[in-house]
Parts: structure tokens; C-alpha cells; sequence
């Protein structure tokens, strides 16, 4: 069964101007707009008793009270698409897709389809500005002017590996290629005008370039140390016309066991998956993630943005 989790648009409380913007790691933000949106769903209204009182909340409804059933999808929570407000060309629109590991090529080909589908029809429009890929185990450490090789081991654990930062091996740079070539289709096809990468440094994109139809149009990158970017890359990247832009998302959004620890039967689980045989109707069987979607909708002449979401995949296997 496949479950597609979805965070809604966490700007429903009013669109946020971006300078204001508060830069929570995306691991965390993922992981916390997914247990509110869970839980405004499946949350039930207190009892009113005899004497006009409130008694205690009823116990949780089971997960099929909230969520929605598609043949063999299963959506959690229950989802209905937030359109944008105003005419498509308003908006920058951002898309960044998170490949996690242990996923193959030619089965991320049709999940990044599946990634873009899911986010046009949430904004209710044909097309996105720029998508940025993640490939996993791959980071940026600015401190070595460069990434780690791409047949070494990743680094030791740095400061950042609690939240998820270092999952695998470096992505091979056959199977990156492979996958590229997904997204120059959806950019023929007009569904994309500008593609991106992430954490690619000056060794990375001197091997990727050669093999690419259409170059990406935008290098980001995770620069810890104030924004240091390194000169080597800044020339390279002037040379080739490629915009070197900063972010604090986590080379693993999704790590091991996040989603059987929001979904599952514990304390603090949404009571989706069993943890053992004899638990009701909850699901059984082992979580495994495929990809996670992040996208930006900003109003041009405002600065503000209006829609910001997640959307996470995985395979529930018995």
C-alpha cells in the first residue's frame, strides 16, 4: 500500500513575509507540520454532559475516520487541494524534491512525475518556476572548500548528524545522471522552466555537466559558516551561469523510523500502524520512505508567501 502523507499548506494562519521568515531545519519541520496537520484532523470536539458542562475528550476516533482510502493509496489525512488566489503569473513557485536512499533510478523516474503531479494539482496550476533536487548522503561541508569524493564514505558525524543530516552512501553519479534526465523531459514538456541542484561543488559539477542536456540553472547549497561560500565554486558556477543560492534543509529529511514513530500506536502516535497482530483495524507491515516534496508559492509583488507545504511517500510492505 502506498501512503501519502501531506502537511497542507502550513501558511493557513496568513501568509508570511519572507524576511520574516523563521529558518526551522526542514527535518524538523517536515516532522512537526505533519503531527499538527495529523492531529487537527483527527482530533474530536469535547462532550458536552447533562448540565451544560464539557467533559472529558472522547477517546481518538480510529485512523479511518481521517483519513482516505483509494484503491491500494491510502491519504493521511484526508486531503483536499489549496489553489493559489491569484493568476498563475503572480507567483514564484519553488519545488524542492528529496530523493532518500536505497531508491532506484528508474523507479525515482516515476516518482518525480508522481512528486510534480501531486504539487500542481495543490496549487491548481500547469506549472513551476525552478525544481530542486536532493540526492541523498550527498552535503556540502564549506570548511573543506569542497564536498567529500564521490566513491569515499561519508564523513564522520559532524554537529548536524542529530537532525538527520548523513543517511548512506553518496549517491553514484551514474544513477544522478539517470534521474536528470527525468527532469529535462519535464522541462521540454513546459512543466518546469529552470532546474536545480543541491550540494554539487566544483568536483561534482565538473562530472555532471558533460552528461546533461539541459544544465541546471541553480546550485544550492548548506554554508555553515556564515554564509562562506567557497571562491573555487563561486568562479566555476559564474563561468557556467549557474546561481549559487544558501538553504538549511537536511541532506535526509526523512530519517529512519520518523515515520513509524508519527504514525504509530506509541504515546505519541497517530494510531495508523499496529504494533502488534492483535491491534483493531491499525495497519501492519514496515514503513518504507521514497521521496519527500517541498514547495513555495510567493507572491511577486508582495514578497509574501502564500503556500508552503510537504508532501511524504512510502511503501507500507507486509
Amino acid at each position: 500500500m502506498k501512503l501519502i502523507l501531506s502537511t497542507s499548506n502550513i501558511m493557513s494562519g496568513g501568509p508570511s513575509v519572507i524576511r520574516r521568515h523563521t529558518f526551522e531545519k526542514s527535518n524538523t519541520e517536515l516532522t512537526s507540520s505533519l503531527r499538527a496537520n495529523f492531529t487537527a484532523h483527527r482530533s474530536s470536539p469535547p462532550t458536552p454532559t447533562t448540565n451544560g458542562d464539557t467533559a472529558a475528550t472522547r477517546p481518538q476516533p480510529p485512523f479511518k475516520s481521517w483519513t482516505t482510502q483509494q484503491e491500494n493509496t491510502l491519504w493521511i489525512p484526508t486531503h483536499t487541494p489549496s489553489p493559489l488566489s491569484e493568476p498563475r503569473e503572480s507567483y514564484d513557485i519553488t519545488v524542492k524534491l528529496f530523493y532518500l536512499p536505497n531508491v532506484p533510478a528508474d523507479t525515482r523516474c516515476v516518482q518525480t512525475r508522481e512528486a510534480i503531479d501531486l504539487v500542481l494539482k495543490e496549487l491548481g496550476t500547469s506549472s513551476i518556476d525552478l525544481l530542486i533536487v536532493s540526492f541523498p548522503g550527498i552535503s556540502f561541508d564549506a570548511d573543506d572548500d569542497e564536498e567529500s569524493d564521490l566513491d569515499d564514505p561519508p564523513s564522520a558525524p559532524n554537529s548536524l548528524a542529530d537532525d538527520g543530516d548523513a543517511d548512506g552512501a553518496p549517491e553514484d553519479m551514474d544513477t544522478i545522471v539517470t534521474t536528470w534526465h527525468t527532469l529535462e523531459k519535464l522541462h521540454e514538456e513546459g512543466l518546469v522552466s529552470k532546474l536545480g541542484i543541491s550540494e554539487f561543488g566544483c568536483s561534482r559539477l565538473e562530472k555532471f555537466l558533460p552528461r546533461t542536456t539541459v544544465k541546471p540553472s541553480v546550485d544550492q547549497i548548506n554554508v555553515r559558516d556564515c554564509c562562506v561560500v567557497p571562491k573555487p565554486l563561486i568562479l566555476y558556477a559564474k563561468q557556467q551561469k549557474i546561481e549559487l543560492l544558501t538553504h538549511n534543509d537536511c541532506t535526509n529529511v526523512l530519517p529512519r523510523g520518523t515515520l513509524r514513530d508519527i504514525l504509530g500506536s506509541g504515546e505519541k502516535g497517530m494510531g495508523v500502524l499496529a504494533r502488534e497482530k492483535d491491534e483493531g483495524e491499525r495497519l501492519q507491515g514496515e514503513v518504507q520512505p521514497q521521496w519527500v516534496v517541498k514547495y513555495t508559492a510567493v507572491v511577486k509583488d508582495r514578497g509574501v508567501v502564500e503556500s508552503k507545504g510537504y508532501f511524504a511517500v512510502a511503501e507500507l510492505r507486509e
